[in-house]
């Protein structure tokens, strides 16, 4: 199990999370911030501490916020990635 920041992080960032984590599995980009799955050593740290509720379980994902999960992991793929997969998902949930 890894977790996975969805869309109530958008605009928020409060960091919290990345100072807790105790891998540095958290990462921030323009608009929120991201958990690498491969780095995530599950100890649900971060989650507790998100203000916005941000933070679950990747099998806790509600139907409509999993695109999130393929936008949290393409950190392995670079910045660039995530924000070309969020751009689009802003783009379709118009």
């Amino acid at each position: 199990m890894t977790y996975v920041v969805n869309e109530a992080c958008i605009g928020e960032k409060d960091l919290s999370c990345i100072d807790v984590c105790p891998v540095d599995c958290i990462y921030e980009i323009d608009e929120m911030v991201v958990i690498a799955p491969d780095e995530c050593i599950d100890c649900s740290l971060c989650e507790p501490v998100c203000p916005v509720d941000a933070i679950t379980p990747a099998e806790g994902v509600p139907a409509d916020q999993r695109p999130f999960i393929a936008i949290n992991a393409a950190w392995g793929d670079g910045r660039e990635e995530v924000e070309r997969l969020l751009a689009e998902h802003r783009a379709s949930s118009g």
